[in-house]
């Protein structure tokens, strides 16, 4: 008998044949939206952890503490990995849905969040290594080579932008508070962590604040990111 056959009831009506079950895929789902919301769990807070913990920043305080500032920067490091596994979970969760102008933004938030990771592993590698033998250089435009400030500058654009756009995104699946957050967060870090360094100079308080401000917000975002998806499930 054909399984897929429409079967009678008692009163000799038909009645849809029960869709077939597809547990691999089922599944695949079920454990993909778990990591999205375990990376989201783990990924937005580290950072912000992270940023709150991040020591003095000119040059003569990162050379007498440089293996805090290496660590603080290589969790950070993990942090931004651990963010970059949750969008690309997102991605692979929304290939459907969202488009081609919603995976354009995801692809460039995800872009963004691997080039601030190699901004954050080039400082904390490069700035201790600056601050033993030339601490007045340490987060100065002096210090900026080629290499450097292409990692600075593409990191500064592409970052920004890709959470702009992941909020824009968030906002037209009902995800305003979702998307506001990241973008107000993602775009305030970014200030904070370049412009506001290099435009009020290491010693001032004003980076820090900027980070924070920007960065509490973002870390946020992904918590409620990664509900949101564990709820869809």
């Amino acid at each position: 008998m054909n399984a897929h056959r429409p079967a009678r009831d008692d009163a000799g009506t038909m009645t849809p044949p029960r869709p077939l079950r597809r547990p691999g895929i089922e599944d695949g789902t079920r454990y993909m939206r778990m990591m999205v919301n375990l990376t989201a769990m783990i990924g937005g807070p580290l950072f912000l952890l992270t940023v709150i913990l991040h020591p003095a920043r000119d040059g003569h305080d990162i050379a007498a503490h440089a293996q805090w500032y290496a660590f603080t920067h290589s969790m950070e490091a993990i942090s931004l990995l651990v963010q970059a596994t949750c969008l690309a979970g997102v991605l692979a969760l929304g290939m459907r849905e969202f488009g081609s102008r919603g995976l354009a933004a995801l692809y460039t938030a995800l872009a963004g969040t691997m080039l601030w990771f190699g901004l954050i592993v080039f400082d904390g590698g490069h700035n201790p290594v600056t601050a033993k033998y030339a601490p007045d250089l340490v987060h100065t435009s002096k210090d900026i080579d080629v290499e450097g400030g292409i990692i600075v500058l593409a990191a500064n654009i592409v970052f920004p932008l890709g959470y702009v756009l992941l909020a824009l995104l968030l906002n037209r699946y009902g995800q305003r508070l979702t998307g506001l957050l990241l973008g107000f967060g993602g775009v305030v870090y970014a200030i904070g962590g370049t412009a506001a360094l290099f435009g009020f100079g290491p010693h001032s308080m004003v980076t820090s604040v900027f980070e924070i401000v920007g960065a509490a917000p973002y870390a946020v975002g992904y918590v409620l990111l990664g509900r949101s998806f564990a709820r869809a499930g």
